[in-house]
This record gives structure tokens, sequence and C-alpha cells, in this order.
């Protein structure tokens, strides 16, 4: 009875963990980047640009966040002109 304790508890214990991680902006997986590129794509398609050019543009700003970042890519450049600034010149646009 003990031990079948401490394997339950073992268990529980790594579900939660992975389940912290899995939010995480940056996981060692890549996590949730493709989802965040992929909502900063959608949140700049109006913006006349190649999507080409867009989606360049959303992968150098989620680069430039921190992995414990919350905000979104479309939030975070709002608060970080310099990066937004960067990754337009990289990505070709303005």
């Amino acid at each position: 009875m003990h031990k079948s304790i401490i394997t339950c508890v073992a268990i529980a214990a790594v579900i939660v963990s992975g389940q912290a991680f899995a939010g995480a902006k940056g996981s060692a997986d890549g996590g949730d980047d493709a989802a965040w590129i992929a909502k900063c794509v959608k949140d700049n398609a109006k913006e006349g640009a190649a999507a080409a050019t867009v989606e360049k543009y959303c992968t150098c700003m989620n680069d430039k966040m921190g992995d414990d970042e919350t905000k979104s890519v479309s939030g975070w450049e709002k608060t970080h002109p310099a990066e937004m600034k960067a990754c337009e010149q990289e990505a070709g646009w303005k």
C-alpha cells in the first residue's frame, strides 16, 4: 500500500510539473512559440506586408521576448520599440 501511494505521488508530481512548463512561452520543446507567432501573424495580416515578411518579423519579435513573458507578441511590441524597429529591419518591413 505504501509503495502505491509513493508511486501515485511521483506520477502526480511529474504531471503537474509538465503542465507548469507547457504554457511557458519558450519551453525546451518550442512550447507555444508557434502559437505566439501565429497570433502575431494574424494580428498583423492587414498591415500590407507579404505573409513571409510578417512571419519573419513575428519570429524575430518572439525570439527577443523572454521565456517567461505573458504578453502576446503584439502586446509586447508596444512596450519595446527598439526591438520592434530591429525586427522590422531584419524582416525587411517598413
